[in-house]
């Protein structure tokens, strides 16, 4: 909001950080209000679902336009497999707007193929010998990378661990909480970036 001259190649990270933050404070106005009115009873599951959706094709795209020279038709082919996969996922085995759970399938999946981008740029960004601790976009990677590193097996094995031990699984989920907070503070740190680091790829 008040450092305006980013690098264009960081608006799809900006565009994920609003659409997040309106995602996320739906998410916490139907707990807060679930909590105040106990005969309120909606669920905010679907809300975590269109959260990975977005984040998946704002960081897609973000990657796809990141190191143009490297990788373009396999982070194209990447980018296609996800809109596959939520077709498929949610046309013959899940609802999206289940209430009772979000999709573990969708976030595991999300994270899978957000992680071979990350690893795509660091490939890229040593095989160019560039200093790669100087630009803002090492910040954003880092960490989404910590982020889905972190969760990829919350993610996965989340919806199972409800089915046995809920007080577990709600335990398991500040972990990815603590992560959020941790990856969004990374976002934060590359929008400061000196000026004579902010270029644009």
């Amino acid at each position: 909001m008040f450092r305006r001259n980013q690098p264009s190649s960081l608006r799809p990270v900006i565009v994920y950080l609003w659409l997040g933050f309106l995602v996320n404070v739906a998410i916490d106005t139907i707990m807060a209000i679930n909590g105040f009115l106990h005969n309120f009873n909606l669920s905010n599951n679907p809300l975590y679902n269109i959260h990975s959706v977005v984040r998946f094709a704002c960081f897609s795209f973000y990657f796809t336009h990141l190191q143009k020279n490297s990788f373009r038709t396999f982070k194209k082919f990447l980018a296609l497999l996800g809109l596959a996969f939520l077709m498929v996922n949610f046309i013959f085995f899940e609802n999206f707007f289940n209430p009772d759970s979000f999709s573990g399938n969708l976030l595991t999946a999300e994270a899978y193929l957000l992680l071979i981008y990350c690893m795509l740029y660091y490939l890229a960004e040593l095989n160019d010998g560039e200093n790669l601790f100087n630009g803002p976009h090492f910040w954003v990677v880092t960490g989404l990378a910590i982020y889905l590193v972190t969760n990829f097996f919350v993610f996965l094995f989340y919806t199972p661990m409800l089915s046995v031990d809920v007080k577990l699984a709600v335990n398991i989920w500040n972990v990815h909480n603590i992560v959020f907070i941790i990856f969004c503070i990374f976002i934060a740190k590359a929008f400061y970036v000196p000026v004579r680091y902010q270029y644009s790829v």
